[in-house]
C-alpha cells in the first residue's frame, strides 16, 4: 500500500484524537501517505478527503473530541451513497482505511469492503465499552472519571441534605459506564439493562417493611435500563411510597467530553499503531483491540454481533457492598 485514510464515525469518545495521531504517525513512520475523512462516511459521500502530514497532528493528543469531526450518515445507508463514497476514495488513489468508531460505523465498513473491496481495520472508539474483542474501548475510563467525578461532587449535597439523588449515565444498550462508575462512586443502588433483579433490590429499599434506614443514597442507573430511565423510575417508587422523594441529575453527554484520560491516550495510542499496521500486513475486516494487555485483531464480525458481558464479579461486588 501507498495510501491510507483515516476517519472517526458514529459517537465521539475522549481519545480519538490521540488514535488519529497514532494512525498518520505510524503511517509515516512507514512510508506511507495518509489522509483524512472529515465527517466519517458523510464525509466519504461528499470527497471531504484531506491530507494529514505529520505535524497535522501535532498537538492534539490532550484534546477530546475529534479533529476530523463525526457524523451518523443515512446517505451511506443506500447503495447510491456507499457507490459515491467509493467513486471519491478511488478518486484520491485510497487502498485502505482505518475507522475509528463503534459496531454501526464498523457495519458500515464491513459493507464497504464487501462491495468495493476496499481494506479496512478498525479501532474501538465509544465510551460504552460494549464491543466485543477488546477489554476497554477508547473513551470509557475517562467516560467513568468524568461520571464519578459528578458523583462525588452530588453525594456531598446527598449528605448535607438527607437525600436520595438518581443518578442517570450513557449507556442504552449496556451498563458499563453504570456498573464501574457506580462501585467507583459508592453508589448504594446500580441500575444496569443485563440485570433483571437489581430493580427489585432498589425498589426493596424505599417500599415495603424492610425499606433502607439511611439518611441518604446514590442510585446510578443506565439510560437503557429496561424498567426505564431515572426520571420513570423515580415515578414508580412514588406510586408505591407517596411519601418517597428524591433528586434526578442526568450527567448525559458531559461524560463524551473532555481531556482524555493518560489510560485513554496510550489505549488509543496502541491501538491506531496496531490498524495501521494491521492493514498493511494484508488484514482486513477486523478490530484491533486490548485483550488481557496484548492488542488481538478480533473480525468485524465478531465484534458486531457477539455480546460483550459485563463482569459477573463486579455485579457480585455490588450485592456485598450494599448489604
Amino acid at each position: 500500500m501507498k495510501k491510507i485514510a483515516v476517519f472517526t464515525s458514529g459517537g465521539d469518545s475522549p481519545g480519538m484524537n490521540a488514535c488519529v495521531r497514532a494512525t498518520v504517525r505510524t503511517a509515516h513512520y512507514n512510508n506511507i501517505e495518509i489522509m483524512g475523512i472529515m465527517r466519517g462516511f458523510n464525509g466519504m459521500i461528499e470527497n471531504e478527503i484531506i491530507p494529514l502530514a505529520s505535524r497535522s497532528v501535532s498537538n492534539i493528543i490532550q484534546r477530546g473530541g475529534t479533529i476530523l469531526k463525526t457524523a451518523r450518515s443515512k446517505g451511506f445507508l443506500t447503495p447510491e451513497g456507499r457507490k459515491m463514497a467509493f467513486t471519491n476514495v478511488q478518486s484520491h488513489g485510497i487502498e485502505g482505511l482505518i475507522c475509528i468508531g463503534g459496531n454501526g460505523s464498523f457495519t458500515g465498513a464491513k459493507i464497504f469492503h464487501e462491495e468495493f473491496g476496499i481494506p479496512c481495520i478498525g479501532a474501538p472508539g465509544t465510551i460504552d465499552n460494549d464491543l466485543y474483542g477488546t477489554d476497554l474501548t477508547i473513551g470509557f475510563d475517562t467516560a467513568i472519571n468524568t461520571a464519578v467525578d459528578a458523583i462525588d461532587k452530588i453525594r456531598d449535597t446527598a449528605d448535607s441534605h438527607d437525600r436520595v439523588f438518581f443518578i442517570e449515565v450513557m449507556g442504552r444498550h449496556a451498563g458499563f459506564i453504570a456498573l464501574a462508575a457506580g462501585i467507583a462512586g459508592g453508589a448504594e443502588g446500580i441500575l444496569v439493562p443485563e440485570s433483571t433483579d437489581d430493580w427489585q433490590k432498589v425498589l426493596n429499599m424505599y417500599t415495603g417493611n424492610n425499606q433502607s434506614k439511611k439518611a441518604f443514597s446514590i442510585i446510578v442507573v443506565a439510560e437503557g435500563e429496561e424498567h426505564g430511565g431515572a426520571f420513570e423510575l423515580v415515578e414508580k417508587i412514588k406510586k408505591l411510597n407517596p411519601a418517597f422523594e428524591a433528586r434526578v441529575t442526568i450527567l448525559g453527554h458531559i461524560q463524551r467530553g473532555g481531556t482524555p484520560s493518560a489510560y485513554d491516550r496510550v489505549l488509543a495510542s496502541k491501538l491506531g499503531n496496531a490498524a495501521v499496521e494491521a492493514l498493511l500486513k494484508g488484514e482486513t475486516n477486523k478490530m484491533a483491540g486490548l485483550i488481557n494487555n496484548k492488542v488481538m485483531l478480533t473480525p468485524f464480525d465478531d465484534a458486531i454481533n457477539k455480546t460483550k458481558k459485563l463482569n459477573p464479579d463486579l455485579l457480585r461486588l455490588v450485592d456485598i457492598f450494599n448489604t
